[in-house]
């Protein structure tokens, strides 16, 4: 009797080892078949909208932002084929810090200006804005200024607040809500100056984020093609600045009692001069309107960014990129300051300034 329990023991005994010693050559050759991260890419790809397992970014080169001061760059070419949605219930809903910023100094100043210079070019400032500018505004009611923008559906937060929803997304189809509004208030305070003005409101970055900037370009060459007397061509953004901590920051200024964006002025010098041979008569320009903006708005501009980019400023030599806000300002101070830079550029281009 003894016998028979001791032989059923040993057998379970051995079955145990070999069951053990099956699952161990299984999961030997799962290890060489598949690595920990091709599994848990094949789970993500059943998540993933695309299907895709390519975790590199995908946008393209030309419409990358530059890096910014504070934060990390929202990568927002990853959900580029969404719209922002209307009427959308908080409750319960977790919520994150809007900090106002005011940024006033780059890497070299004059007077009541500042510059971030990221290039090797030895700029001085103050000969280059002695220098008149490359181009003259004509009277004769044909369009002189075009507004355009590459990334039509970047957007604000409706309100001045100091946080935003969790699932606030700053983009959005509705030209009444993204920076179309700050063109359209750009391009009314021009012609109230006597500047006639066109804007395109096209989405060069709806459905699809990849290839604003060629899509932009070829809007640009289609208006210089219908108007050859443009001299100015503004591709007008807002800006983004989130830190880690999820923390959006808002660059500010007040006049006259009330709150508006601060504007980011961008000009490139690229090193291949085949490509771009005006950027220094761009640079004249930049410099002159970003110190017409300080004189008629004190702590209206950021530090004006100058790099080696292009981003389409080689269309003509009166092109220039500027940021109003980021997406944590209000569209209120994005449009009030988008009035600003109207007049602000009427001055400039009609006094040479």
């Amino acid at each position: 009797m003894k016998k028979n329990i001791l032989k059923k023991i040993l057998s379970l005994i051995l079955a145990t080892i070999i069951v053990c010693v099956s699952c161990g050559f299984v999961v030997v050759r799962a290890k060489n078949a598949f690595n920990f991260s091709d599994i848990m890419l094949m789970s993500m790809k059943i998540a993933m909208p695309n299907g895709s397992t390519n975790m590199q970014s995908t946008e393209e080169p030309k419409s990358e932002k530059v890096e910014k001061p504070l934060g990390n760059i929202e990568s927002e070419e990853e959900t580029a084929n969404k719209t922002s949605p209307d009427n959308v219930s908080h409750e319960g809903e977790r919520t994150y810090p809007v900090q106002e910023i005011s940024q006033r100094t780059g890497n070299m100043s004059f007077e009541n200006i500042s510059v971030k210079n990221t290039t090797s070019f030895d700029l001085d400032i103050e000969s280059t804005l002695k220098k008149p500018l490359p181009f003259k505004i004509e009277d004769n009611h044909t369009a002189q200024v075009l507004i355009v923008h590459t990334h039509t559906c970047e957007s604000y937060l409706d309100d001045d607040s100091d946080f935003y929803y969790e699932s606030f997304y700053p983009r959005t189809t509705d030209k009444k809500k993204n920076v179309s509004a700050v063109g359209d208030a750009i391009a009314k305070a021009l012609k109230s100056k006597g500047i006639s003005t066109v804007h395109s409101t096209t989405l060069h970055d709806y459905p699809s984020y990849d290839g604003s900037y060629d899509r932009s370009y070829d809007t640009i060459q289609e208006y210089l093609k219908k108007y050859p007397n443009i001299k100015v061509v503004l591709d007008i953004h807002r800006d983004s600045m989130t830190a880690d901590d999820n923390t959006k920051y808002k660059p500010t200024f007040m006049y006259e009692g009330k709150k508006a964006a601060q504007i980011m002025i961008m000009t490139g010098r690229d090193v291949d001069t085949d490509g771009f041979p005006f950027w220094d008569e761009n640079l004249i320009f930049a410099l002159k309107l970003q110190k017409t903006c300080e004189d008629m708005y004190e702590g209206f501009t950021r530090p004006l960014d100058f790099g080696d980019f292009t981003y389409n400023m080689n269309v003509n030599n009166g092109s220039l990129l500027i940021e109003v806000g980021t997406d944590a300002n209000s569209l209120d101070e994005a449009i009030r300051s988008g009035e600003m830079l109207g007049n602000a550029l009427a001055n400039c281009l009609q006094n040479g300034k």
